[in-house]
C-alpha cells in the first residue's frame, strides 16, 4: 500500500518522487528504512551523569544560599550569625557527602565526569566557609 502523501506527490509532480523536488526529504538507503519518510533527528537523553549533577547543583544551590545568609550574618555581628554559620556547615556536609557518594558509586567514567564538573565549586564553597568561620572566631 503507498502513502497517500507519496501517491499525491506523485500525481501532482507528474510521477516523479516527492524527493525528487524536495531536498530536505532524501531517501535513506539503509537497512529496513522507508525512502519516502523524512529523515528524524536523534535526541540524547539524560545521562547517569547529568541527573547526578542536577542533584548536586541543587545541593550547592542550597548550601550557596546558607553560606551567604550566614557570611552576611556574621559581618553584622547579628545574634543569629552562629545559628547560621552551623547551618551553612550542615548544609555543605551534606553537599559533600553526596559528591563523595556520587564520585564513588559510579562508573569510572561517570565519576571522573561528575568530579571535573562539580568538584572544583564544592572546594571554592568549602573554603570559603572555613575562611567565614575563621572571621568569626577572630571577632
Amino acid at each position: 500500500m503507498i502513502p497517500r502523501l507519496l501517491l499525491r506527490s506523485f500525481i501532482a509532480c507528474g510521477r516523479r518522487p516527492l524527493c525528487a523536488r524536495n531536498p530536505i526529504i532524501q531517501p535513506s538507503h539503509g537497512r529496513g528504512t522507508q525512502p519516502w519518510r523524512s529523515q528524524q533527528r536523534l535526541f540524547v537523553s539524560k545521562t547517569e551523569a547529568d541527573a547526578k549533577i542536577e542533584e548536586l547543583q541543587e545541593l550547592y544551590a542550597t548550601a550557596k544560599d546558607e553560606f551567604e545568609i550566614a557570611s552576611e550574618e556574621t559581618e553584622r555581628k547579628t545574634l543569629f550569625a552562629a545559628d547560621d554559620r552551623a547551618a551553612a556547615q550542615e548544609e555543605l556536609q551534606k553537599l559533600k557527602a553526596a559528591f563523595e557518594e556520587a564520585v564513588e558509586h559510579s562508573e569510572p567514567g561517570v565519576g571522573a565526569e561528575i568530579q571535573a564538573r562539580v568538584g572544583q565549586r564544592i572546594r571554592e564553597l568549602d573554603r570559603a566557609v572555613e575562611a567565614m568561620e575563621e572571621k568569626a572566631l577572630e571577632d
